[in-house]
Formats: structure tokens, C-alpha cells, sequence
């Protein structure tokens, strides 16, 4: 099983994509069958690189506190706190952020992600 620095690169990917702009790198990061919660509701893998339809959601980021939980063959959770600031806006935002990435055919894939939005936070 892959470690932490691994995990972290993977999700990394995603933040990059959300920052970038680039929703095919986003998709390229999501299983078929992602399963995405979050305070808005539930969305899907093309839910999930649909926000980025109008540009980055993302102008800045950085990944805080992450641990690695193993599920099992080829099945990995990782959480974190991820610190942000959307575009356009001076303020950062929070979240706790718990990741399952799952081994598919050879490649690594986000399955789920379930966001928790902290209230209080400081800045990127």
C-alpha cells in the first residue's frame, strides 16, 4: 500500500484541477462511480467537474493535518483540513476533507469525498 505522500499527490491533482480551472484533469482524477457529499448536497462525477464550467473555484490552497487510514486491498482514506481562498475573495475558508481513493485497473481513483466546513478559520 501506497503512504501518505502518495495519497497526498493524488488529491493534490484534484486541488490543482479546481485552481486551474480544468475539468477534464478533475474527471481524470474521479472514479465513474464517485460519490461526492457535501454541504450543498450530493453530487456525482460530472457534478463535480461541472463547477468548474465558468473557471477555477480555487485561487489558493494548501492541505493541513492529513492522515492516512487503510481500507484494505487497494482501498485507502485520507483526511485532512484544506485551508482556501476562492477567487475573487481576500478571506480563506476551511474544510475537513475525507478522500477514499480505491485502485481501478491500475490506476488510483477518488471514489468519495465528503466535505465538513469549518467556521472559523485563518489565513492561506
Amino acid at each position: 500500500m501506497p503512504g501518505l505522500p502518495f495519497f497526498l499527490a493524488l488529491e493534490t491533482r484534484v486541488w490543482d484541477a479546481l485552481a486551474a480551472g480544468d475539468a477534464r484533469a478533475d474527471r481524470a482524477c474521479l472514479s465513474a462511480g464517485f460519490l461526492g457529499v457535501y454541504p450543498t448536497g450530493f453530487a456525482g462525477r460530472d457534478d463535480h467537474a461541472g463547477q468548474l464550467a465558468d473557471g477555477p473555484t480555487v485561487a489558493r490552497y494548501r492541505i493541513e493535518d492529513a492522515r492516512l487510514l487503510p481500507l484494505g486491498a487497494g482501498r485507502a482514506l485520507l483526511a485532512y483540513r484544506a485551508v482556501y481562498t476562492r477567487p475573487g475573495h481576500s478571506g480563506s475558508e476551511a474544510m475537513y476533507v475525507s478522500s477514499i481513493w480505491a485502485e481501478e485497473d491500475g490506476r488510483w481513483l477518488n471514489i468519495f469525498s465528503q466535505d465538513s466546513v469549518e467556521t472559523d478559520t485563518a489565513p492561506v
